[in-house]
């Protein structure tokens, strides 16, 4: 499945979709598919601030414990308290039910540094060529 085209993507697997100033967060479906079923996910809380490329929570499956990179910096506004209960939803819909921060942007230059959908496509080996 190709990675939606509106949003830039993290060689960690986290993806952004910037809309005004706010930064949606999540992880990709290539990510979830190599973590396996998710079984709970630890996320900041509003007003914690993140930065570029460094760890804001953990993400949890079957398989393993990962750290979560935030693709762009600013201050966080939202986490989806829906993770709390349905972890699950990370797997199900990664690209919509399943982000997991929202993110007032301090610089919103910086989703221009992060790869386009047929950049990570290619990086992940998911692209048709």
């Amino acid at each position: 499945m190709p990675s939606p085209s509106d949003r830039r993507y993290t060689q960690e697997h986290e993806w952004v979709l910037v809309e005004d100033s706010i930064g949606t967060v999540g992880i990709t479906d290539y990510a979830q598919d190599q973590l396996g079923d998710v079984v709970y996910v630890d996320l900041p809380g509003p007003g914690t601030q993140v930065k570029h490329m460094e760890k804001f929570g953990e993400i949890e499956s079957v398989k393993a414990v990962s750290d979560l990179f935030s693709p762009v910096s600013g201050e966080v506004f939202e986490a989806n308290g829906a993770l709390a209960d349905r972890p699950e939803l990370v797997n199900q819909s990664p690209y919509a039910d399943g982000w997991m921060i929202r993110v007032r942007l301090s610089d919103p230059s910086q989703q221009e540094r992060l790869l386009t959908a047929a950049q990570y496509d290619e990086f992940t080996g998911q692209s048709d060529n």
